[in-house]
């Protein structure tokens, strides 16, 4: 029963240590991320229209895996990096944006989804009216919220074409769920004119 017990202590042990090496290749993964992210944004300064360098929200098609920009939480104080993708690699540097949607300018849905335990762990404490801002090359985009909603992670309803811009967060829930969620947390925003900020 002893070599039992220490059997399970090495176990556990081993597990402990795995997912501490797991969280510290994440956060350093997604600093350097947003390292990139900042240098791209100061190599680049924002021109909120193209002026013959082709950096324009019609020109803007990133490849997979290439970090494009920075969303800024204010209510959260967070500024997280935008990375092209939301396959498990691009997840673990930062927000993930979801390949055949929108960027802002592009008059369509922006799906941007995080995971739950990371990036996007106090998505919940974002509230009806807050403000989103998304950071690019071209310019700065702002956003306000106006639903939150809790779908089945099945529902399919959610990334679908649209006729005006609108930026879409999601994420896995519940947010302290252990293991595959079986929900997805969805905060729908829209976006703010210069005169409304």
């Amino acid at each position: 029963m002893n070599k039992l017990s220490v059997l399970f202590i090495i176990i556990g042990l081993i597990i402990l240590a795995y997912g501490g090496y797991s969280f510290f290749q994440m956060e350093s993964a997604q600093k350097d991320t947003m390292d990139k992210a900042i240098a791209l944004l100061e190599a680049e300064p924002f021109q909120e229209v193209d002026d013959g360098s082709g950096k324009s929200a019609t020109s803007f098609s990133p490849q997979t895996g290439e970090t494009v920009g920075i969303l800024h939480i204010p209510k959260l104080e967070s500024d997280l990096p935008i990375v092209e993708g939301t396959d498990e690699d691009e997840l673990a540097k930062g927000v993930g944006h979801y390949a055949g949607t929108a960027y802002p300018e592009q008059n369509d849905q922006i799906v941007l989804s995080g995971h739950r335990d990371t990036v996007f762990r106090r998505m919940g404490e974002l509230l009806i009216g807050d403000i989103l801002t998304i950071k690019l090359s071209y310019g700065e985009f702002s956003y306000k919220i106006s639903e939150t909603k809790i779908v089945d992670a099945d529902d399919r309803t959610i990334i679908v074409p649209h006729d005006k811009e609108v930026l879409t967060l999601t994420t896995c829930y519940p947010f302290s769920f252990i293991g595959s969620a079986p929900e997805r947390y969805i905060i729908t925003a829209l976006p703010v004119s210069q005169k409304d900020e």
